[in-house]
C-alpha cells in the first residue's frame, strides 16, 4: 500500500514542478505575456513593462527578505548602482549591452558586501535603518562623481542591441524585460532548491538553529546579499532603459517601501507572489485613475496634483490590510481557496 508520494527517478528530482495544474497556469501565463503586444495600446503595454521589471526587482528582494528574513530598505541603492553601471558601461564607454548587463550586476553585488559586511550582526529594524543609510550615501556619492556620473545631470540610455538585434521599439523591449523575467525565475527557483537557497529558508527561520546544524551565518547572509544585489541591479539597468534617462531623481525612496509592499501582498518568500504583488501594486494606480475618473472633474484634479501623495497612502493602506487581514498575501488566498475546493462540502 502506497503511503505518499515519492520521486524515484533523477528526472523527477531535476524537473521544476511534477503538478499538471502548475504547468497549464505556466503556459497560459506565457501565452498571455506574449500575446500583450497585440491586445494593448501603447500605453497599456508601457504599464506591463513596468510590472515585468518590478516583478524582476522584487525576486531580488525577496531572495533576502523573503527567504533570508533581513529586512532592506536599501533596494534603491543597488537599483541606482545597476542604472548607473549600464549607462557608464554603454554610453560613456562603448561597451555592448551584454556587458553592460554583467557590469549592472556585479557592481551592486559588489557593493552589497560593504553594506552587508557592517550588518551582518544587525537584525530587524536596525537592519533595515542601515541599509536605508545605504541609499542615501549612493545617491550622494553618484551626485559627487559627477566626472563619471554625469551628476545630477543624468545620463540618456538608449534601447539595447544584443546578438546584432535592436530592442528599439516598445514590442522588442517588452519581450526583453518579459525574457529577463523568465530567466530570473529559473534562476530563483533553482537557488531556492539548492544548498545555499535551503541554508537561507534555515536562517530565516531560526538562525540559532541553522547556526547548530553547521550554516556559517555572516558567509550565507552575504550570500544572500549579493544574490539580491545582483538581480536587483538587473532591474535598475531595465528600468533606467526604460524611461531612457537615469538620474537620482528617477530612483525614489518610495520604491523601496513598493518593493516590501510587493513581497507583502504577494506573499512573503513566494515566487509566485513576488510577480502577483508587482502585478497588484504596480496596476493600482490605473485602476485608482479611472475609479476616480468616474467620480467627476474635481476628483480627477486632485488625482492630477496629489498623484504622488495618494499612490504612498494607497500602498501605506493596502499594507495594512494584508498585515491585518492576510498576512500571507495572495499566495495565501489562493491556498485557502485551493483549499475551500478540495476540502468541499466537509470544510466545515
Amino acid at each position: 500500500m502506497r503511503s505518499g508520494y515519492y520521486k524515484e527517478t533523477i528526472v523527477q528530482h531535476i524537473n521544476l514542478t511534477d503538478s499538471g495544474l502548475q504547468r497549464a497556469w505556466i503556459v497560459i501565463g506565457l501565452a498571455l505575456a506574449l500575446a500583450a503586444p497585440f491586445v494593448l495600446g501603447y500605453y497599456g503595454l508601457s504599464i506591463v513593462t513596468l510590472m515585468a521589471i518590478t516583478a524582476i526587482g522584487a525576486m531580488g528582494l525577496n531572495i533576502l527578505t523573503g527567504w533570508t528574513g533581513l529586512i532592506s530598505l536599501g533596494q534603491t541603492a543597488f537599483m541606482v548602482l545597476g542604472a548607473y553601471a549600464y549607462a557608464i558601461a554603454t554610453e560613456s564607454w562603448g561597451w555592448p549591452p551584454l556587458a553592460g548587463f554583467a557590469l549592472a550586476g556585479v557592481v551592486p553585488a559588489l557593493a552589497s558586501v560593504l553594506v552587508g559586511v557592517p550588518s551582518l550582526r544587525l537584525t530587524g529594524l536596525y537592519l533595515a535603518i542601515t541599509t536605508l543609510a545605504s541609499a542615501f550615501i549612493v545617491n550622494h556619492m553618484v551626485l559627487e562623481f559627477d566626472g563619471l556620473t554625469n551628476g545630477s545631470s543624468g545620463i540618456f540610455v538608449n534601447r539595447p542591441k544584443i546578438l546584432g538585434y535592436a530592442f528599439d521599439s516598445d514590442t522588442s523591449f517588452y519581450y526583453l524585460c518579459v525574457g529577463a523575467g523568465v530567466l530570473t525565475i529559473l534562476a530563483c527557483l533553482n537557488l531556492r532548491r539548492s544548498r545555499i537557497g535551503r541554508a537561507f529558508i534555515a536562517i530565516r527561520d531560526n538562525d540559532n538553529a541553522a547556526r547548530v546544524m553547521g550554516i556559517d551565518l555572516r558567509a550565507y547572509k552575504l550570500y544572500a546579499f549579493m544574490a539580491s544585489s545582483f538581480i536587483v541591479g538587473l532591474s535598475g539597468a531595465l528600468y533606467g532603459i526604460f524611461l531612457s534617462f537615469v538620474t537620482v531623481d528617477g530612483f525614489p525612496f518610495l520604491l523601496a517601501i513598493e518593493a516590501l509592499a510587493i513581497l507583502i501582498v504577494g506573499g512573503m518568500g513566494s515566487i509566485a507572489g513576488a510577480i502577483l504583488g508587482s502585478i497588484f501594486l504596480v496596476g493600482l494606480p490605473e485602476v485608482t485613475s479611472f475609479v476616480f475618473s468616474l467620480l467627476g472633474e474635481r476628483a480627477q484634479d486632485v488625482l492630477s496634483t496629489s498623484a504622488h501623495e495618494i499612490k504612498g497612502l494607497l500602498y501605506g493602506l493596502v499594507i495594512i490590510l494584508f498585515l491585518r487581514l492576510k498576512p500571507h498575501g495572495l499566495m495565501g488566498l489562493w491556498q485557502d481557496a485551493r483549499r475551500a475546493w478540495t476540502l468541499w462540502p466537509l470544510r466545515y
